[in-house]
């Protein structure tokens, strides 16, 4: 059966070829609506004001030009009239990222500050952009985003609404030393250390001290001069003085800490889960295991067996783990896709929020949990789903 094209025309800006943008184009191509629009990070970021310095420019195909829609104030491509304007990540793009954080070797760990405050402004002007073109709206919340970007900022507003979270050190936690100070006061002899503004377990540090033992866990490669890059390999290090170099090195981002989340595990290996909550109900998950503390599917984490995991939990406790996760949702609710890290505590089987992701959607070829309302779905098909829904409602009104 023909589907006939509904709803407003859609544009994304991300990076244009990129896995996000080029499975969510596909969703939409099977639901019979056009091509989105594509408007590339590198020309939001080299024209809005973030205080960047323009990388070299490399030819970028499918970005619409500025005779096509509504000129940004700064210079980047503007959006057609009308449109539905989806925010997408910036990642998988070296020269977004020199414009983000400076120019440098794109495996260092570091510079998360200055990424997190010029992508909010690149944001903001993505925002007014879409404010001054007629008809235009944006389809995800860009504050959310931003506080999704900042763990202590979205740790503390999961706290808030009552979304259980690990515990936290109040901050800021300023280097080393102060680190091991503060877990002290605290009592806390294992914490997970993270860059305030880090994603994919980049610069993550689970740290074990008890007396003059320490081990510090991490996929950190720290460098002969001091230097530190992300690294596929999940290291250990009992060194004070590499521990500290660290730490001390990524403490001038900000640090968000908490005390360990020892997590349950499955056939010898501790897993966690990533749930995708679209339109408030959670849609999509895949269990994630791991050997080490860091479950990561790139670091050499696996996917597990999630009816295992759900038959361990019982309905009951998978009703609750799912709950939790459709709570921590709510906290955002101008976003209608987000990707929440839950883990199981070792034991009794307790659900905590890691982190809520605001591309934590990138799950290819993952279809819908059952009675899940997106059976046979992926993560793509069933936002395009809740689009077309949306459009529809509009248009009876």
């Amino acid at each position: 059966m023909t589907r006939v094209p509904v709803g407003p025309p859609v544009a994304v800006v991300g990076t244009p070829g990129d896995r996000r943008v080029t499975l969510f184009a596909a969703a939409l191509r099977r639901h019979g609506l056009p091509e989105p629009h594509v408007i590339a990070w590198r020309d939001v970021l080299g024209g809005a004001d973030t205080g960047a310095t323009r990388a070299p420019r490399v030819p970028v195909p499918a970005v619409i030009p500025a005779s096509s829609g509504n000129q940004g104030p700064s210079g980047f491509p503007g959006f057609p009239e009308g449109a539905l304007v989806r925010v997408e990540s910036p990642g998988e793009d070296t020269a977004a990222d020199a414009l983000l954080r400076g120019p440098g070797d794109p495996t260092r760990v570091g510079g998360g500050a200055t990424w997190h405050a010029r992508f909010v402004r690149a944001l903001e002007a993505v925002r007014d952009a879409v404010g001054r073109t007629p008809g235009a709206r944006l389809a995800n919340d860009v504050g959310e985003i931003a506080v999704m970007f900042d763990k202590r900022l979205c740790h503390a507003r999961l706290a808030a609404a009552g979304v259980p979270v690990p515990p936290a050190l109040p901050g800021p936690v300023g280097g080393y030393a102060g680190l091991r100070a503060a877990m002290r006061e605290a009592g806390w002899a294992r914490v997970f250390v993270k860059p305030a503004h880090g994603s994919s377990a980049s610069g993550v540090v689970a740290l074990q001290a008890r007396g003059p033992r320490i081990k510090a866990t991490t996929s950190v490669e720290l460098g002969p001069a001091g230097t530190l890059h992300n690294s596929l390999r999940v290291r250990s290090y009992e060194r004070e003085a590499d521990v500290a170099a660290i730490v001390d090195a990524l403490a001038p981002d900000g640090l968000h800490v908490e005390r360990w989340f020892p997590k349950a595990s499955v056939g010898g290996r501790v897993f966690d889960l990533r749930v995708v909550v679209i339109g408030g109900r959670p849609t999509h998950a895949v269990a994630r295991t791991s050997h080490v503390p860091m479950t990561n599917l790139h670091l050499g984490g696996r996917r597990g067996d999630l009816a295992a995991v759900r038959a361990l939990l019982g309905e009951p406790g998978w009703a609750r783990a799912m709950d939790v996760c459709a709570a921590a949702a709510a906290c955002f609710p101008g976003s209608p896709a987000v990707g929440v890290d839950l883990m199981l505590g070792a034991g009794r089987w307790e659900p905590a929020v890691a982190e809520v992701n605001a591309f934590g959607d990138l799950l290819p070829g993952l279809t819908g949990l059952p009675g899940g309302g997106a059976e046979g779905l992926d993560t793509y098909e069933a936002q395009v789903e809740l689009l077309l829904g949306a459009a529809r409602t509009a248009g009876h009104r």
